[in-house]
């Protein structure tokens, strides 16, 4: 069974999830502490964090922050004021989706599904690798000129999309397709944060290109 965790203060939401989880096999436990958040998810074995943004003592955003220091869990953020800005930061810290209060417990269902599905490692083992940059899809790890990288789920999958197609030009309407597959309307300026991002981690690689007008594509680096 998928161990889900809840990090949110209201102890009311946890117990009616915990039971509508388990008709989709998901195993939800709630913590209503931010320490307590972090570290269960460094003590246990979860696949995937639902994160409030208004806790006790350190917001969600400062949550999100120091669990990105140490892992690249899939993490969908929640918040009671759904403000643009809101969503724009929690994905410049490296969240993978975003989902205003209130909210109807099969579509957030619907997001943990869709999210997993994409983390699942490639059974084929395979990697991909140009030059300096090496891509293996089975572990879902990342290393330049030997370098490991901390790639959060979506800058992963990002770089995998562009790269899986050197050269390919993607539109951010198409980006948001691929990656989020459940309601892309969350604008086209998340995808120029995770490009941003993982350009800044790519470095000194410059394999990223802007199409001025139309997109992004992959290129492959020079050795």
């Amino acid at each position: 069974m998928t161990k889900i965790l809840l990090i949110d203060d209201d102890e009311q939401l946890g117990p009616p999830l915990t039971v509508y989880f388990e008709r989709y096999d998901l195993q939800l436990q709630q913590v209503t502490h931010p320490q307590q958040g972090l570290s269960a998810v460094h003590d246990g074995d979860y696949q995937l964090v639902i994160l409030d943004i208004m806790l006790p003592d350190m917001d969600g955003f400062e949550v999100c922050r120091e669990l990105r220091k140490t892992s690249d869990i899939p993490v969908i953020m929640l918040t009671a004021r759904g403000e643009v800005m809101d969503r724009v930061i929690g994905l410049e810290l490296g969240a993978d989706d975003y989902l205003p209060k209130p909210f109807e417990p099969r579509e957030l269902v619907a997001r943990i599904q869709t999210i997993l599905k994409r983390s699942k490692p490639h059974e084929n083992g395979s990697a991909l690798n140009y030059g300096p940059l090496s891509i293996d899809l089975k572990y879902r790890h990342v290393e330049v000129d030997g370098r490991a990288l901390e790639l959060s789920g979506r800058e992963f999958q990002l770089l995998v999309l562009l790269a899986k197609e050197p050269g390919r030009n993607y539109t951010r309407d198409q980006i948001l397709s691929e990656l989020r597959g459940i309601d892309a309307e969350l604008f086209s300026r998340s995808v120029d944060i995770s490009v941003s991002r993982l350009r800044s981690k790519l470095k000194p690689l410059d394999c990223i290109k802007t199409n001025w007008g139309s997109g992004y594509c992959f290129v492959e680096p020079v050795s």
